[in-house]
């Protein structure tokens, strides 16, 4: 059967990462949304996202397909349904739709025609950015689980401080010497050919995905996640960084989302709680104001290609979107648009040119080309996001 997991109405509500990505590869836990259902399904499997994304991710239809809706994540149970689903069914939870057989033929869905199966378990779903980090401990647990099943660990290092070993799963080609691993309050997955270094202090669940590195003496609470290739350094609680995006010196980030190819700068912070212990309210470009997210805790929203200078301060629930650039005294805005340059003391259009020029020395150091492909996404958002800089 050939599988496609589509964006879904939740796609706006996950910007700014999905400017770049489609729903499907937004990484929570220990592995994205769409290594989950592939694993779970063991199927290559494309995605249905917006035009200007589908020369980076193409999807392929064959005659018969089952669309998934990318925001819900795979569990055995709800595998299983997907996996048994036959002509003109579909698998709902409530009023939202998981997912449904089609064919190449089909011109329209309508569902009125369609045997509705109910799926009335809990499942993990990420329909706000803020669900990246407040589910991110259910979705460690969750994919540990999957990982490691009826597989064994490389053994823990003699000099690594460790409780509760048996929580603690070392791929091949980690290197640890003289940490602390504290899994008695949620598994530890450490990924393959990872670094971390020595006085590292590290509370699960967490998973360091591969090729990342936790730099010395970091302090990294549960419940966080290390994109591949990501650096990480300072204090970090309840935080996860997709791919490629550095936080490797001290500083507090705390119940935030890095995007791809993201830099803090040493000594930068986020506050993660309001003054007044208030709840937390996040810049919407769904509603284009400010949306309640349930919670007290709620730090840095920040898409794929942003960074900020040494020492910057960011406010409770802030959002930064794509390719900008922070820098300088004071607390810039809790909502810095895409493509902006500037600070605390007002921004500046940071134009493609210069922020091309960037990406393509930040991501050649990493050996990937900064391509055509990326550059077109990239003059999409700055296009499509223009209603929100001063311009």
């Amino acid at each position: 059967m050939n599988y496609i997991l589509f964006d879904g109405p939740a796609r706006n509500a996950l910007l700014p990462f999905t400017f770049t990505r489609p729903v499907a590869d937004i990484l929570i836990g220990i592995m994205t949304i769409r290594q989950k259902w592939e694993r779970y399904l063991g199927s290559t499997i494309t995605t249905l996202t917006e035009e200007y994304l589908s020369a980076k991710y193409p999807m392929v239809e064959l005659e018969e397909n089952v669309m998934i809706n990318a925001s819900f994540l795979p569990n055995d149970v709800l595998a299983e349904m997907v996996s048994n689903l036959e002509p003109n069914q579909a698998i709902f939870k409530g009023e939202e739709v998981i997912a449904f057989f089609t064919n190449d033929s089909q011109e329209e869905v309508d569902f009125d025609n369609y045997e509705i199966i109910e799926y009335n378990e809990d499942c993990l779903t990420v329909m706000n950015t803020w669900d990246i980090f407040s589910k991110n401990d259910a979705a460690i647990r969750e994919d540990f689980e999957f990982l490691t099943e009826d597989r064994k660990s490389q053994p823990i290092p003699q000099s690594v401080n460790v409780i509760s070993s048996e929580n603690v799963f070392i791929e091949e080609g980690a290197q640890l010497e003289f940490v602390t691993l504290n899994a008695s309050t949620g598994p530890i997955y450490i990924g393959k050919d990872t670094l971390i270094m020595e006085g590292s202090l590290i509370r699960g669940p967490f998973a360091l995905c591969e090729g990342a590195v936790v730099k010395m003496g970091a302090k990294v609470y549960g419940a966080t996640t290390v994109g591949t290739y990501s650096k990480i350094g300072g204090e970090i609680n309840n935080s996860v960084l997709f791919g490629y995006s550095n936080k490797g010196h001290e500083g507090f980030l705390g119940n935030s989302v890095l995007g791809e190819w993201c830099n803090i700068g040493a000594d930068s912070n986020n506050s993660n709680l309001k003054n007044n212990y208030d709840e937390v309210r996040l810049w919407s470009y769904e509603t284009e104001g400010f949306a309640k997210t349930g919670l007290q805790f709620c730090g840095l929203m920040m898409g794929d290609h942003s960074k900020c200078g040494i020492n910057t301060m960011f406010n409770t629930g802030t959002v930064v979107g794509v390719s900008s650039n922070i820098f300088g005294s004071g607390f810039p805005r809790n909502f810095v648009p895409s493509f902006s340059w500037g600070g605390a003391a007002g921004f500046t259009i940071y134009v493609t040119k210069k922020a091309f020029e960037t990406a393509k020395l930040v991501m050649g150091r990493r050996n990937i080309e900064f391509d055509e492909k990326e550059a077109a996404i990239l003059e999409h958002v700055f296009e499509e996001t223009k209603k929100w800089r001063k311009e």
